[in-house]
C-alpha cells in the first residue's frame, strides 16, 4: 500500500545524531533522515554515491580540496571516492539518498558507525 512520508513528523520521532533513520527504498536505495550536530569523521565510500538534502539548518561538507556550506533546500551528491567529512555547529536536519549498502562511516569504522539502521 503506498503512504506518504511526512519529513517533519519523522524527524520529530528521533534525537540522537550521526544515527541515519530509514524512512523509504527506491529500487536499491534508501530515503534516509538524519540530524547532524559537531564533527563527523573522514571517509569514503569506494563504491556508493551520496546525496545530502539539507531540510533544516546548515552544515559544512569538508572536502580535501575545499569546503561546501549547505543551507536548508541545498543538496550535495558526493561521488564514490571522494573524502569528506560533515560539520554542523548547530544541529541539522538532512535528507540522505544513497544505495542500501552504504555504511554511515564508509572506510572510518568508528564509535560513529551504524550497522544497523533503524526503519522508522
Amino acid at each position: 500500500m503506498l503512504q506518504k512520508v511526512n519529513i517533519a513528523e519523522k524527524l520529530g520521532l528521533f534525537q540522537d545524531h550521526w544515527s541515519p533513520k530509514i524512512v523509504g527504498e527506491v529500487e536499491n536505495c534508501q530515503v534516509k533522515l538524519v540530524k547532524f550536530q559537531g564533527e563527523f569523521v573522514w571517509h569514503s565510500h569506494a563504491d556508493e554515491d551520496e546525496m545530502f538534502l539539507v531540510v533544516a539548518g546548515s552544515f559544512v561538507m569538508k572536502l580535501r580540496d575545499g569546503d561546501i556550506h549547505l543551507g536548508a533546500g541545498e543538496f550535495l551528491i558526493v561521488p564514490k571516492g571522494t573524502e569528506h567529512m560533515p560539520v554542523a555547529e548547530e544541529e541539522v536536519h538532512v535528507l540522505l539518498f544513497e544505495p542500501s549498502t552504504t555504511l554511515n562511516t564508509g572506510n572510518a569504522v568508528s564509535d560513529k558507525s551504524v550497522t544497523q539502521l533503524e526503519r522508522i
